[in-house]
C-alpha cells in the first residue's frame, strides 16, 4: 500500500479537498516514498476556519497552560527521535547521523525554549508619567501563518510555531512540499499532546498553490516566511497592501574571515564545517571564505585537504559526512552555478561535480549528490560570489587588513550571518561592529542562544525571529492611558 502524507485540519488527517496528490522522493535514492496531499486554497480556508473557531479558548488560555502542551509535545518528539529522524532523513537526504544529532534535538528544544519563555514573559508593561499612567497590553495577533523550508524541515518548522503557539496564535502552517513527512508527523503528536482540534494545522503542498493561499488568506493576518529571496519579495507584494504583519528569513552569501592571528586549526575545521554542514544547504552556511593574506596559501590547502576528506555517501551509513542535495531539480542549479564559476575565471580546487557513482553505495547510485567544491580566483564582484548556491560550493580568496575583509564581505546584497576568526577578542569585536549582517560569530559557528533576535539585514529578509522577538511578533500591542 502507499504511504500518504496528508494535511493535519481541524485535529485529524485530511485528504486535500481536490483529492490532488504528488510524489514525494526520497533524494538520495530517487525513490517515491510517499503521496502528499496537493493541497490549494480550499484546503488553506477549510484550515483558516478551523484555527478561526479553536483561537478564541487558545488565546483565553493561561500562558502556562500552552507552556505545557508545548512541553507535552516536545517530549513526545524525544520519544520518537529514531523515527523522526530516519523521515527527516529520508525527505531530505541528509545523514541520518546529523538529523538524530541536530535536526530532530534542536525542534524538542525549540519546543521547551518557548514553552519556558512564555511563563517567563510579561507581556504587559506599566508606564507612568507625571500626570499620566499607561498600560502597554499585548494579546495574541490571530491565526498565523507559518511557512517553512526544505533544508531543516522540522527544526525550522517547530522555530515558527512554537512562538506562535506560546504566544496564543492558532496556527495555519505549510512545510515545504520537499520535505513534508516530519511535519505530517508533528501534526500527529499534537493531538496526542493534548492540544484542541484547530490550534495546529498542517496544510501540505506546492508553495504556489497552497503556500501562496495562506499569504493571501485575509483570515489570516500574520505571516511568517523561511525561504528564497526572490519568493520572499512577492510575498510582501501580496501581504503589503493587506496591512499583514510579516517576518522574512531569506537567503544569505555569508563570509567566514580567518585573520592572520587566528587559532589555525580551529579555524579550518570551523570553516569547513560552515561551508559544508548539510551540504551547503544551511542559509547560514559560510560560502566565502576570506583569509588574510599572510596565511592564506597555507590555510587553502590545509581547507581543501580537510574538504576532500569529507565523506559524500549514504546518508543512512554511520560515518558519512556529506548525504546527497534535497532533489535532482536543485542538483542541477548546483551544478550549473559551479559551471558558470568556471566561465568566469575560477579554478576548481575540489570537487566540481557528482562523484562517480562507483565510489557510492549501490542503494543511492541514483540519488542527487554533489562533492565538495572549493573554487579560487574570483573577484567579489562576480555573480557566483553574489548569488546564492545554496550547496556544498564555497570560494575562497585573500584580503590584506582589516578594512579590506570588511569591505569584501560587505560587498553583497546580503546580510544574514558573518563568522570571524581572531585570537584578539577585542579585534572581533571591533570587526562585528562594522560588520553589515544581523548576527556575527566570533571563534565560532552556528552557535546558537536562543534568546538572541535571529536575522539579517537587507535582502537578507525583514524582522527577527527568536526569543522576545517572536512572542511580540505573535502579538498585538494596546496603549491604554488615563
Amino acid at each position: 500500500m502507499t504511504n500518504r502524507v496528508p494535511n493535519w485540519i481541524d485535529g485529524r488527517p485530511q485528504p486535500a479537498v481536490r483529492g490532488g496528490e504528488m510524489p514525494v522522493i526520497d533524494p538520495a535514492t530517487g525513490e517515491h516514498v510517499a503521496m502528499l496531499a496537493a493541497s490549494g486554497a480550499e484546503d488553506v480556508a477549510e484550515a483558516q476556519m478551523a484555527a478561526g473557531r479553536a483561537f478564541p479558548a487558545w488565546s483565553a488560555r493561561r500562558a502556562t497552560e500552552r507552556a505545557e502542551l508545548l512541553e507535552r509535545l516536545a517530549g513526545l518528539v524525544e520519544r520518537d527521535l529514531d523515527r523522526l529522524a530516519r523521515l527527516e532523513s529520508v525527505d531530505s537526504g541528509k545523514p541520518l547521523a546529523l538529523a538524530r544529532s541536530v535536526d530532530i534535538p534542536r525542534a524538542a528544544a525549540n519546543l521547551r525554549f518557548f514553552a519556558e519563555a512564555v511563563r517567563a514573559w510579561k507581556p504587559d508593561e506599566e508606564l507612568r508619567a507625571a500626570n499620566s499612567q499607561s498600560l502597554v497590553l499585548r494579546r495574541p495577533a490571530g491565526v498565523a501563518g507559518c511557512i517553512s523550508p526544505w533544508n531543516l524541515p522540522l527544526y525550522l518548522f517547530t522555530w515558527k510555531i512554537a512562538p506562535a503557539l506560546a504566544a496564543g496564535c492558532t496556527v495555519v502552517a505549510k512545510p515545504s512540499e520537499e520535505t513534508p513527512m516530519t511535519a505530517a508527523a508533528l501534526g500527529e503528536l499534537s493531538a496526542e499532546a493534548g492540544f484542541p482540534a484547530g490550534v495546529l494545522n498542517v496544510v501540505q503542498g506546492r508553495g504556489a498553490d497552497a503556500g501562496a493561499a495562506i499569504v493571501a488568506h485575509p483570515g489570516i493576518p500574520v505571516i511568517t516566511f523561511t525561504g528564497g529571496t526572490a519568493t520572499g519579495a512577492r510575498i510582501m507584494q501580496v501581504a503589503g497592501p493587506m496591512f499583514k504583519r510579516v517576518a522574512l528569513e531569506l537567503g544569505g552569501k555569508n563570509p567566514t574571515i580567518v585573520l592572520g592571528d587566528a587559532d589555525f586549526d580551529a579555524a579550518v575545521a570551523g570553516a569547513v564545517r560552515a561551508g559544508f554542514q548539510n551540504q551547503g544547504q544551511i542559509c547560514l552556511c559560510g560560502s566565502r571564505v576570506l583569509v588574510e593574506r599572510g596565511i592564506y596559501a597555507r590555510f587553502r590547502d590545509a581547507f581543501v585537504e580537510r574538504v576532500r576528506a569529507l565523506r559524500v555517501g549514504d546518508p543512512m551509513e554511520a560515518g558519512t559526512d556529506q548525504g546527497s542535495l534535497v532533489s535532482q531539480a536543485h542538483r542541477a542549479k548546483v551544478a550549473a552555478a559551479v559551471e558558470r564559476a568556471r566561465a568566469e575565471g575560477g579554478r576548481v580546487l575540489c570537487g566540481g561535480g557528482p562523484p562517480e557513482p562507483a565510489s557510492l553505495p549501490a542503494r543511492v547510485r541514483g540519488g542527487a549528490f554533489w562533492m565538495p567544491t572549493v573554487v579560487e580566483g574570483l573577484p567579489m564582484g562576480c555573480a557566483t560570489n553574489q548569488e546564492e548556491i545554496f550547496g556544498p560550493v564555497v570560494t575562497v580568496a585573500p584580503f590584506d587588513g582589516e578594512d579590506e575583509a570588511v569591505a569584501l564581505a560587505n560587498h553583497s546584497r546580503y546580510g544574514l550571518a558573518a563568522n570571524v576568526w581572531t585570537r584578539d577578542h577585542a579585534r572581533g569585536l571591533r570587526m562585528a561592529e562594522r560588520l553589515d549582517f544581523g548576527i556575527v560569530w566570533i571563534n565560532a559557528w552556528l552557535l546558537r542562544d536562543l534568546r538572541v533576535p535571529f536575522g539579517g539585514t537587507k535582502q537578507s529578509g525583514v524582522g527577527r525571529e527568536g526569543g522576545e522577538e517572536a512572542l511580540r511578533f505573535f502579538t498585538e500591542p494596546k496603549a491604554v492611558t488615563w
